[in-house]
């Protein structure tokens, strides 16, 4: 899909406020509101846009521990990759888990949790648990330096 400098406004705009009215969005791209409305849908139908969320404070919901965790598996064949990615994407503490390159692991989990005592039990209880996993080491964040949701669509 092409797009155009209204189109890169639209989708720079609503990743840091999906919640602004068309009329406010057209006012702010220079387009009426009807068109505004109907580039929004094209984008939407195109998926560019996949979905609408909002952001949570996990400390304020008591969540204050967050790590990075390694996963290394012990055979690298298609259906123990998919067993394990079908068995992660089950447990919610699991914020992302990536199929990485270049590490000693395979992948790289983001979770989110209480604290320490919730942490080793969701390691020790439910991701060692998992079918394949053959070595963990896990990293704890300290403070989140640049913490974006965004892409640069600005071209």
């Amino acid at each position: 899909m092409e797009l155009d400098r209204f189109d890169r406004q639209i989708l720079q705009i609503l990743q840091t406020d999906a919640r602004i009215s068309n009329q406010e969005l057209a006012d702010r791209i220079g387009l009426s509101p009807s068109p505004c409305l109907r580039r929004v849908r094209v984008l939407e139908e195109s998926g560019l846009i996949t979905d609408y969320r909002a952001l949570l404070d996990a400390k304020a919901l008591g969540l204050t521990l967050m790590a990075l965790i390694h996963i290394s598996m012990d055979r690298h064949t298609p259906e123990r990759f998919n067993d394990f990615e079908t068995a992660v994407a089950k447990i919610p503490e699991v914020l992302e888990c990536l199929l990485i390159t270049g590490q000693a692991a395979d992948y790289q989990l983001k979770v989110v949790v209480k604290d320490l005592d919730a942490y080793q039990e969701l390691l020790l209880k439910r991701i060692t648990g998992i079918k394949g996993v053959s070595g963990v080491h896990s990293s704890f964040v300290l403070r989140r330096v640049v913490d974006k949701t965004a892409f640069c669509v600005t071209g």
